[in-house]
């Protein structure tokens, strides 16, 4: 456990992750472009630095947390420039495989790993080290970096050699958008045939529907907590990457196409809210007002 690791993007999701790294005992020197991140960083054991280039100095395994491809394409030429040559790259990011690949070339001439390895979950399970993380890249170096994984991750899946991850986290997150958009139709329909807004939420619980994706927003969505874990101007970044991959792949994707435009309909200030907030959207629609905090 000796291998000093470098972080760079200590965002919502990322700085939970860099930080369970850091109590599990590894050498975590991080880096953000936001000093309120870095100030919250170095309370929670990771040496907080003021550039990507100290950050990088003897980094073995380099991770990277970032807000969009058009950020990792930028990022990868000083990566490859300035990274160890034989050191591995651990991109942790939601981008399209075509971003991805064009990281791919810009590290080989320097031959350093690069393994993709988007994750699911919520800062919640970033916090408790419950994330799911999808691998896709070298073997070898999946192999080297797994138990660093560990420490923010409860399951770590190798999918292959090459963009492999990048459309597994694409189809998962299609499938979150998808059903955050059913769960507003499902309960406005629900409200407007006299089911009480709690014992709704209860029958979703306990019905044939029942699953983790489910089941996780219920307990906001009685309280009418909105305190966002991906906000809705996220999905809209994350459908684009969806619509644009399935497109190259020859996919039909019509839901994804419709759930992108849902999110793109939300105004700035619904928009910072949780991605389940799309469910407001449908009430609204639907002439409903905020539904009773009990059931009726």
């Amino acid at each position: 456990m000796a291998t000093q690791i470098a972080w760079i993007g200590l965002g919502l999701i990322g700085l939970p992750m860099a930080a369970r790294l850091a109590s599990a005992g590894w050498q975590v020197r991080g880096f953000d472009t936001a000093d309120a991140r870095l100030t919250m960083a170095k309370g929670r054991g990771i040496d907080a630095v003021s550039s990507t280039s100290e950050a990088l100095d003897g980094a073995g395994i380099v991770f990277t947390s970032l807000p969009t491809e058009n950020v990792l394409v930028e990022l990868a030429s000083r990566l490859a420039k300035e990274m160890p040559r034989g050191a591995i790259l651990v991109e942790t990011s939601t981008v399209g495989p075509v971003a991805s690949a064009s990281v791919a070339n810009a590290l080989s001439a320097r031959r350093i790993a690069y393994l993709r390895a988007p994750i699911s979950g919520s800062v919640n399970l970033a916090e408790s080290g419950g994330l799911t993380t999808f691998v896709s890249g070298p073997k070898a170096s999946f192999d080297t970096v797994r138990a660093a994984l560990t420490a923010y991750s409860r399951a770590q899946i190798w999918l292959g050699e090459g963009e492999e991850a990048r459309y597994a986290k694409l189809a998962i997150n299609l499938m979150v958008a998808v059903a955050a958009g059913m769960r507003g139709e499902t309960l406005a329909l629900a409200q407007k045939g006299g089911i009480g807004w709690e014992a709704m939420l209860d029958l979703l619980g306990e019905s044939v529907v029942a699953s983790p994706l489910v089941k996780y927003k219920l307990d906001p969505l009685r309280r009418r907590d909105f305190t966002p874990t991906a906000t809705g101007a996220l999905l809209v970044k994350d459908l684009s990457l969806i619509v644009e991959a399935a497109r190259q792949a020859g996919v039909p994707a019509p839901l994804a196409s419709h759930m992108l435009s849902v999110y793109r309909g939300m105004d700035s200030a619904l928009a910072a809210e949780d991605f389940i907030s799309v469910v407001k959207l449908t009430e609204h629609a639907a002439g409903l007002g905020e539904p009773p905090s009990k059931p009726a």
